[in-house]
């Protein structure tokens, strides 16, 4: 389950073309969940996606909304 920090996180992160400023705590959870990719320093350089299965996840939730 995840916190409405990590959607709200996950739903800016699918719309930005940067990494907006988010928590790091949420960034890492969101990648053990695998529902983000990040490369090495991935919050400072701007290298966060969604996975499939993020991309995934907020379709659900838009279908359900």
């Amino acid at each position: 389950m995840l916190s409405p920090h990590e959607i709200a996180a996950l739903m800016l992160l699918k719309d930005a073309n940067e990494t907006p400023e988010l928590d790091p705590a949420d960034l890492n959870a969101l990648a053990r969940k695998e529902l983000v990719q990040m490369d090495r320093q991935a919050h400072q350089q701007g290298r966060v996606r969604l996975t499939g299965r993020g991309r995934q996840f907020l379709a659900t939730i838009a279908r359900r909304s």
